[in-house]
């Protein structure tokens, strides 16, 4: 069943994804050669519960950490440990927060030093997947647009798209009615109306779609150990269109005053630039 979310609420939820937003900026501020994922999973864990929220990831089906952070191969879920970033790796770090009873989980896939041109198309094309198909989102659109947008853009370059985990909706609970599939087919699947809040989210692959999972019962990663990019936001549907309630401005901000190319784009550019 579809909860759809009256104004109040919608802005309750812009106030966690925000929460999430500001986590993923304070993570922006310490990654780096040397640094750990524990490391970032503390400072995460501390400044949630300092916003009056609590970690939404913690727990969660029996998760061990506030943050999922995902090296290289790793698509999602990765738990976070003690072994250090290295120059080269690319990591997606998801978060999660809640607060008044209402969820924000989003997500930004990193580059840590420098990173080679293949893994760096690899991050533009994620995201431009993720503004396509928030593009999409639309009254009287359906699920399957969204997903036609994310796959039609992410196979065109040759790219996997991970077909065993999804989107979804997003309020009281993290994972709500709808589904939203990486792919699909235009006109299919639930009509979007306003009210919805949705948790987009491209898991693109830079071989195949293939995944699998390790032994830990929560690390996915690539079939063919190649890399794999992860961009996540919280959007709601107000007034036939999509307005996005988290943010990677401040994310972006930062990256780009440590000299850490943050690869900017916005709704408003990306239909008009890409080809």
């Amino acid at each position: 069943m579809v909860y759809l979310k009256s104004a109040e609420e919608i802005e309750l939820m812009r106030e966690s994804a925000l929460i999430v937003s500001r986590t993923l900026n304070l993570v922006a501020e310490h990654i780096g050669e040397g640094v750990t994922p524990l490391k970032l999973d503390k400072l995460a864990h501390e400044y949630i519960n300092d916003q009056g929220a609590v970690p939404g990831f913690l727990g969660f089906g029996g998760f061990p950490n506030t943050l999922c952070i995902s090296v290289n191969e790793a698509v999602v879920h990765g738990i976070p440990n003690d072994k250090p970033f290295s120059s080269g790796d690319i990591v997606s770090v998801d978060c999660g927060a809640v607060k008044n009873g209402f969820y924000g989980d989003h997500a930004y896939t990193f580059a840590v030093g420098e990173i080679d041109l293949e893994l760096e198309n690899l991050l533009r094309i994620t995201k431009e997947c993720l503004y396509l198909g928030i593009e999409q989102m639309r009254k009287g659109k359906r699920v399957g647009d969204i997903g036609f947008a994310i796959q039609d853009h992410a196979e065109k370059h040759g790219y996997g798209v991970v077909r065993e985990l999804v989107g979804h909706g997003l309020g009281k609970t993290m994972h709500e009615d709808p589904q939203v599939p990486n792919y699909g087919k235009r006109g299919r699947g639930k009509k979007l109306s306003d009210g919805m809040v949705l948790a987009i989210e491209p898991m693109i692959n830079l071989g195949t779609k293939e995944v699998l999972m390790l032994d830990d019962d929560w690390t996915i990663i690539t079939a063919d150990k190649k890399p794999s990019a992860h961009f996540e936001h919280d959007v709601a549907l107000i007034n036939g269109e999509p307005d996005i309630l988290s943010s990677f401005e401040e994310v972006e901000n930062t990256l780009e005053k440590r000299g850490m190319n943050p690869l900017r784009m916005t709704l408003q550019s990306i239909s008009k630039s890409v080809v």
